[in-house]
């Protein structure tokens, strides 16, 4: 493998949205440390404690009360998290708050920053210097200089190919990389992911460029606010200009030794020299559905990422709602602030559409793992997030079971 490799719905419509509850005020939080140049041996004795002073603590956070299933033991990532995306409660952690470099798991972010600034049908002609500083040894879905791609297309290279090349491009759309990377910081603490620090947009190997399962989880959950998020996320395989390409997270699209996961549907997958393997999913089973982050597995066994990710969901989806949650995941800073009778928003991005940007016509891509029938968004005062209330996840797309 390359010294610094990056690598990368049953049909359910939801008309009355999924919600998630969230508390009155913002939990308190240790300051973050300073960014290292590369990850330790072991967690630090003292984290962040967003979301619960639980997650700040380090080894593994539940609380298995009788009735409650046991954990797998054959877990060996450095860090994880267990989440329900719906009321936003920790079901299990360990080290949640333990500052790792992200690989492209971090698109994640990059896509929940510069999705809505951009149409679907907007061609872009690829210069020289739109390609500039791609990392050696990237992931690239084969983005030609001169060539001219539109936005959709581009979006499937980062989210099927986790494609850096796509990402720079797009980047430079966005009036460059320095300025994409301070987009995604701003982005990323108004989520309250305070662990988080971006060096890269893509989550190529840079010193200082870490965050963590509770923020990679935070970072999910609110791209999935986004239809066009979600359907990226969930696309098994597409057509790139005249080639199909495949969806590298293998719970989605399936390997030989794992195979695809039943109620899948996304979310994003990483891996470099410094990260490890790195994966962020969201799955749905009989109506729940859960998160779960994994991050840099210590048993270096092939595809080992997503079988500790689908041990993990087969422990929550038992386990859910017979466990006492451990912490939350809270909201972002702009639903501290909301007042009554602001109109909803689209998941309190805080992005900023391109002016004249409409929505596309959707995924031309092959193999979606996503169906939809219809929908309904449902709009709550104080924007998309309000305290004491739900955050809705209106029409979310889940994967289809195989037969």
């Amino acid at each position: 493998m390359p010294a610094r490799k990056n690598t990368g719905r049953r049909s359910l419509l939801v008309t009355s949205a999924a919600l998630l509850s969230l508390s009155a005020t913002a939990p308190a939080a240790l300051a973050a440390p300073a960014p290292s140049t590369g990850p330790t041996a072991t967690p630090p004795a003292r984290m962040s404690t967003v979301g619960g002073a639980r997650l700040g603590q380090p080894g593994t956070q539940v609380d298995l009360a009788p009735g409650v299933p046991a954990l797998p033991k054959d877990v060996t990532a450095r860090s994880w998290i267990v989440t329900d995306a719906e009321s936003g409660e920790v079901l299990a952690a360990h080290n949640a708050h333990w500052r790792l470099p992200p690989a492209s798991t971090l698109k994640m972010l990059f896509a929940d920053t510069l999705l809505p600034r951009f149409p679907k049908t907007m061609e872009h002609k690829v210069a020289p210097s739109d390609l500039a500083g791609v990392g050696e040894g990237s992931s690239v879905v084969g983005i030609k200089e001169g060539h001219s791609y539109n936005v959709h297309d581009l979006w499937l290279g980062v989210f099927l190919r986790s494609g850096n090349d796509a990402v720079h491009v797009l980047s430079a759309m966005n009036d460059g990389v320095a300025q994409t990377v301070k987009d995604m910081q701003h982005h990323a603490d108004e989520l309250q992911a305070s662990d988080t620090h971006v060096v890269t947009p893509d989550g190529y190997d840079e010193p200082g460029q870490l965050s963590s399962a509770y923020d990679l989880t935070l970072i999910a959950r609110s791209g999935l606010q986004k239809k066009d998020f979600r359907d990226y996320c969930s696309t098994v395989s597409a057509t790139f200009e005249s080639r199909v390409i495949r969806n590298t997270n293998r719970l989605l699209s399936g390997d030989p030794d794992v195979p695809v996961y039943r109620g899948i549907a996304g979310v994003k997958n990483g891996n470099t020299t410094n990260a490890g393997a790195t994966f962020t999913g969201v799955a749905e089973r009989n109506g729940r559905v859960l998160l779960v982050t994994v991050m840099n597995p210590q048993k270096h066994e092939h595809n080992e990422v997503y079988k500790e990710t689908a041990r993990l969901f087969d422990w929550g989806f038992q386990a859910a709602g017979k466990v006492r949650p451990v912490g939350e995941l809270v909201p972002p800073k702009s639903a501290l602030n909301a007042s009554p009778g602001a109109s909803a928003g689209s998941g309190g991005t805080g992005s900023k559409p391109v002016a004249g940007a409409t929505a596309g016509s959707g995924s031309r891509g092959v193999g979606t793992a996503v169906a939809i029938t219809g929908g309904v968004l449902v709009l709550l005062a104080g924007g998309a997030f309000l305290i004491n209330r739900r955050w809705p996840l209106p029409d979310l797309m889940r994967r289809r079971p195989r037969p």
